[in-house]
């Protein structure tokens, strides 16, 4: 009993402070602790392992003892006075080490339970990074988008002015007002599409909505290793492989047991007979007590064997599927490295196109204030300056979402 509540208390520990990087993300730290502590499919998994961690000591005890009372209807005539009734009690005892290696084969499967939690933990903490950072990106779209639209009045503003001064034409408001009727569609949309991505995150953090929090520009985390040892981690601390390494001790454990099953058990016991009243004594005598030793003779052998059979089997099929899950997680891991360059380069290309954009509407406004000309070529490249500010918010938030999921595929 102890030993379970010590270990209740590590692992509420290791569900809410482990898995959460510590300071150094606000406010989404605060967002994977609530994760952590409310998410209804995590707790399942926990509850699960702790589960699993109590068939440990159910494994390791011995079978109950055996208590018999048996009544005679016609008591057997002694020496001594006639058998009136008997009681037995008995103790099955395995073969040497039986005990053990079922202990040891549940252990092993409460460690493969354990790594599937902190498998959906991990996962956990990646979807909702994800979320926060696709709800980010669209929290900045949206005010991209608004600061467009009030550039676009005040170039309306201007063109009113140009055409009252006969210096332009109508068709430059009514390209203004096209224009602007295209954002307010987009914004509609990314409105729409706040409100499912807010519910979605809180469906994760499994908590009532509220307004969400984002630094004013996302953090530019790079990754705490370089590629191969990222690589070589993943091979060495994904939890996946890390569960079908215990499934597969688990079955290696099970071998032993099936051969230990294939030996004898033995029994150790007694019995005790109550005597009646004899022709020459007055109330009941004792007899001695008989002690007993059974052994249980394993003659089917087949099944024994059959059993070992089954777990070799089992244990290279966890082998085969361990071997498996390393390609997949390497090309994983591949494509998400790709992913993470190509954001890199998008962050640097767009932060400069930006940068040009910016520098190049400066002159077009100027010159279309001195002589009236270039409107269109301000629209056009105010256009390229909302396509250039949202393609760089895009590509900080893929390039952290790759960094996400490079640390789930490490288990961090």
């Amino acid at each position: 009993m102890k030993y379970a509540i010590f270990h209740k208390i590590i692992l509420i520990t290791l569900l809410l402070v482990t898995g959460v990087p510590a300071g150094t993300q606000e406010p989404l730290d605060s967002y994977l602790v609530l994760a952590a502590e409310n998410n209804p499919g995590l707790r399942g998994r926990f509850n699960e392992y702790l589960a699993a961690m109590e068939t440990v000591p159910q494994a390791g005890a011995l079978p109950d003892p055996n208590l018999a009372f048996g009544y005679f209807i016609r008591p057997v005539e002694t020496r001594l006075g006639p058998q009136e009734f008997r009681i037995s009690a008995s103790q099955m005892f395995p073969w040497f080490g039986t005990l053990h290696a079922r202990e040891t084969m549940a252990t092993r499967q409460a460690s493969a339970k354990y790594e599937a939690f902190r498998e959906a933990r991990s996962a956990l903490f990646n979807e909702v990074r994800h979320t926060y950072y696709s709800l980010y990106f669209n929290e900045k779209a949206i005010s991209i988008v608004r600061d467009n639209i009030r550039i676009l009045d005040t170039f309306r503003n201007l063109a009113l002015v140009k055409i009252e001064a006969g210096m332009g034409s109508v068709v430059d408001r009514y390209r203004i007002d096209m224009e602007t009727g295209d954002l307010e569609n987009r914004l509609a949309l990314l409105m729409d599409r706040k409100a499912a991505l807010e519910v979605e995150f809180f469906n994760l953090l499994h908590t009532e909505q509220e307004p969400v929090l984002f630094p004013d520009t996302l953090w530019n985390r790079d990754p705490v290793l370089d590629k191969q040892a990222i690589s070589d981690s993943i091979l060495a601390m994904n939890h996946q492989l890390l569960s079908l390494d215990f499934q597969r001790e688990a079955l290696g454990a099970g071998k032993d047991l099936a051969r230990k099953q294939g030996r004898p058990d033995f029994s150790v016991g007694v019995d005790y007979i109550f005597i009646g009243e004899g022709p020459d004594q007055g109330g009941f005598n004792d007899a001695l007590m008989f002690p007993r030793i059974g052994i249980t003779i394993p003659l089917y052998r087949e099944k024994y064997s059959s059993m070992i059979r089954e777990a070799a089997y089992l244990e290279t099929a966890r082998e085969n599927e361990k071997t498996e899950k390393e390609n997949r997680l390497e090309t994983l891991f591949e494509n998400t490295w790709n992913e993470y360059l190509d954001a890199s380069r998008r962050m640097t290309l767009y932060r400069r196109q930006e940068q040009l954009a910016q520098k190049s509407i400066r002159l077009l406004e100027t010159a279309y204030a001195t002589d009236g000309n270039s409107f269109e070529e301000i629209l056009r490249m105010e256009r390229k300056l909302l396509f250039y500010a949202l393609e760089l918010e895009r590509a900080r938030t893929d390039r952290q979402a790759a960094i996400s999921f490079m640390d789930y595929l490490r288990g961090n």
